[in-house]
């Protein structure tokens, strides 16, 4: 590395450090003091108002950055070569026979490296903290009642409902399962008090415990129902480590579908987004096919925005340097408006999960070539 490579790349990330911390810091201030009453009340459990505050808000810059760092990319690149132009060292580069592309070289191995944080952000951290990251202030212990998502079960065909959820102990508040035809020996639902997911063991597999069953009302003098030869809803009479009055449901489908949704997956990792797919508990939307096409392809995207709005620092056309930056900020826009645009008519089958994702490279990656002539000129 150059001493001119050290120092275009001394500049990129002074601009991106500024710009994310400021950004963040502007986050903070906002969404602090509308939900401060909140951090006050969770304060006197945590034991520090300012530790609440930390605690919650340094979990969510993963995910602020995780939105963020592409276009932030974007614009620490178009201020670097701002400076750049603005002191006219760009001018003195090319005069001493350096041409455009090796000057900026180094912002492009520095976006190439944010881009790949990001990738590692998305991938490896976030999964192991999403359950942090779905609490909102109203919520910071994690035991607060949160809306319940029914979910199919695909392989034993068992509604799983309920009232709510209560994400910190794993637990359905009223569980209501309604049972196929195929299971209804006793009645099409069950319904009891509190229902808790429970990863498998050697005794069980993974499923959820109901307790407290009030439908049937008699769970426990009755046989537990197979489907396939296996057993599905297990009662006490064939598993003696079941309390009375408790019922175990086998089910495959995790807890996070029920608590959170279709938010889950913007804190999965693509190996888990492909298990749900291939899951046979679960029915999958295209939604999540998208999803999963553009988690893939996320870093060409960032790539592709980056070469859309540099290309134009260099333009002859432009000389003014915030016209130049106000089109490229137009062209991020854009193709952010356009990939939104694409990945909601694929979540509703209007496109094809691939075609939904590919579709805004294919529009947007011949414009940047076309545009990267401003590197040779």
């Amino acid at each position: 590395m150059t001493i001119l490579d050290r120092y275009v790349l001394r500049q990129f990330v002074q601009i991106f450090l500024i710009c994310f911390l400021s950004l963040g810091g502007l986050y903070v201030v906002i969404d602090a003091f509308q939900h401060l009453d909140s951090f006050s009340s969770y304060a006197e459990e945590k034991g520090s108002l300012l530790g609440a505050i930390s605690e919650y808000y340094a979990y969510q810059s993963f995910d602020l950055f995780d939105r963020t760092a592409g276009i932030l990319a974007m614009i620490s690149a178009m201020f670097t070569v701002t400076w750049l132009q603005r002191h006219h060292e760009l001018t003195a580069m090319m005069a001493a026979g350096i041409s455009k592309f090796r000057s900026i070289r180094p912002i492009l191995f520095a976006a190439l490296a944010v881009s790949v944080l990001g990738m590692l952000n998305r991938e490896i951290v976030i999964p192991q903290i999403r359950n942090e990251l779905t609490r909102d202030t109203k919520d910071l212990g994690g035991s607060e009642l949160r809306d319940l998502e029914p979910r199919f079960d695909g392989q034993t065909e068992i509604v799983l409902g309920g009232d709510k959820t209560v994400a910190k102990e794993l637990r359905i508040v009223k569980p209501t399962f309604v049972l196929p035809d195929s299971l209804s020996k006793y009645g099409k639902q069950l319904v009891a008090e509190n229902g808790f997911y429970l990863s498998p063991t050697a005794d069980h597999p993974a499923g959820y415990l109901l307790d407290k069953v009030s439908v049937p009302g008699n769970i426990n003098k009755v046989s537990s129902l197979r489907s396939e030869g296996r057993a599905v809803v297990v009662t006490r009479k064939d598993a003696p480590w079941l309390k009375p009055g408790q019922v175990f449901v086998v089910s495959q489908v995790p807890f996070e579908l029920l608590a959170n949704g279709s938010t889950w997956r913007r804190y999965a990792s693509i190996g888990e987004m492909v298990r749900e797919l291939n899951e046979p508990s679960t029915e999958p939307g295209t939604d999540l096919r998208v999803a999963v096409h553009t988690r893939i392809l996320q870093p060409f995207m960032d790539s592709t925005m980056l070469m859309l709005g540099l290309p134009l620092m260099f333009s002859r056309r432009n000389r003014n340097v915030f016209v130049s930056i106000g089109i490229c900020l137009l062209a991020g826009i854009s193709f952010s408006l356009v990939t939104l645009i694409c990945q909601s008519l694929g979540g509703l089958s209007l496109l094809r999960p691939t075609l939904a994702a590919w579709l805004p490279l294919m529009v947007f990656v011949p414009i940047a070539v076309a545009l990267g002539h401003s590197f040779r000129t």
